[in-house]
C-alpha cells in the first residue's frame, strides 16, 4: 500500500512488535521516531543523505585496530560524555570518557616502575590511592594508565618512533591501596584529523584539541570500574576540550619539585613534577 511520511514511521515500528528481547524493541523504536522526525525536520534531499551514508561508511574504513574513529565520531558529537554523565550518578570519583586510543591491553608493571620507555620529556612521577567511597583502602586494585608522550602522541600512533606499551601500563594498588609510577608530563594535542571526523571539524570551523592528561581506569572486586581522567592543571584547552569530557574535580595539579632528595626518593633527576590523585570507588 502507498506510505505518506507519518505512515510510513507506523510500517517500520510495526516490524519491531516480534522483538523478544524488550530493551532492544525499546532501542529501536526510540531511535527509528528520533531519526525520522530528523529527516522530516530537515526535509532531506537524495543528496544529503547519500553524504550522510558515504561519511559513516568513510568513519567504519578508518577504523582499524588500533584507531577508533566511531569512538571518535561519538566524543566529538559529545554522546560519549553524555553516556557517562548518565551513567556516572554514583558516589566516587567523578568517570569521564575512554577515548579513542585504549585499543591494546596495558602491559603489567610494578609499583614504581617507569611508563616512559623512550627517556625523553619532562620527568613525572604521579602517586595516589584507590578506595571505597567510606575511605577504606582497596588493596590489590587494579590501576590502567594510558597516556601520549611529551609531543602528544601515543605509542599507537607513532609505532615507527615509540615501542609498543610507551606510556601505558596495569599496576596493582599495595596493601594500603597506593600506587605510583613514574611518566613524563603529558602533552596537549590535537585528536586526529586526518579522517572523517577531522572533515566534520574543519567544516564546523572547531578546533581538534583535547587539555593534557592521563587516562585511568580503576578497578576493585565488588566495586563499579571507573573510567577517568588526570588533567593536568595547567594546560590548554581545559576550558574547551574538543570532546567535552573535562571535570573541575579531576583537575590535578602537576607541581614542579626541585628537592633533589625527594628526587632520589623516586629515581627521578631535578627538576621534576609530581601529580596525585586520590580514587574513590562507588560499591556495586
Amino acid at each position: 500500500m502507498d506510505l505518506d511520511e507519518s505512515s510510513l514511521l507506523d510500517a517500520v515500528l510495526a516490524t519491531l512488535d516480534g522483538t523478544p528481547d524488550p530493551r532492544l524493541k525499546e532501542i529501536l523504536t526510540t531511535v527509528g521516531r528520533h531519526l525520522h522526525a530528523a529527516v522530516r525536520e530537515l526535509r532531506l534531499t537524495n543528496r544529503e543523505w547519500e553524504q550522510a551514508v558515504e561519511f559513516l561508511t568513510a568513519v567504519g574504513h578508518t577504523s582499524d585496530a588500533t584507531r577508533q574513529e566511531f569512538v571518535l565520531l561519538s566524543d566529538v558529537l559529545g554522546v560519549s560524555m553524555l553516556v557517562e554523565t548518565i551513567n556516572g550518578a554514583h558516589a566516587g570519583t567523578e568517570s569521564t570518557v575512554l577515548g579513542p586510543f585504549h585499543m591494546v591491553d596495558s602491559p603489567a608493571r610494578e609499583l614504581g616502575d617507569s611508563v616512559n620507555l623512550i627517556g625523553k620529556g619532562q620527568p613525572c612521577v604521579i602517586t595516589g590511592s584507590v578506595r571505597d567511597v567510606d575511605g577504606t583502602p582497596l588493596s590489590g586494585a587494579t590501576v590502567d594508565i594510558w597516556q601520549c608522550d611529551e609531543n602528544g602522541f601515543y605509542d599507537v600512533q607513532q609505532p615507527e618512533s615509540q615501542p609498543p606499551g610507551n606510556g601505558r601500563g596495569l599496576f596493582h594498588a599495595d596493601d594500603e591501596g597506593r600506587f605510583w609510577f613514574r611518566t613524563v608530563v603529558p602533552s596537549h594535542y590535537p585528536i586526529p584529523t586526518d579522517g572523517p571526523v577531522g572533515a566534520l571539524l574543519a567544516a564546523t570551523r572547531r578546533h581538534p584539541y583535547r587539555p593534557a592528561h592521563v587516562h585511568v581506569i580503576a578497578e576493585a572486586p565488588g566495586h563499579v570500574p571507573l573510567t577517568t581522567h588526570m588533567f593536568v592543571a595547567d594546560s590548554p584547552y581545559l576550558d574547551s576540550d574538543a570532546v567535552f569530557a573535562v571535570r573541575g574535580n579531576l583537575v590535578t595539579e602537576f607541581a614542579e619539585v626541585t628537592e633533589p632528595a625527594e628526587a632520589e626518593q623516586y629515581g627521578v633527576s631535578v627538576p621534576f613534577r609530581h601529580a596525585h590523585f586520590d580514587i574513590q570507588l562507588a560499591r556495586a
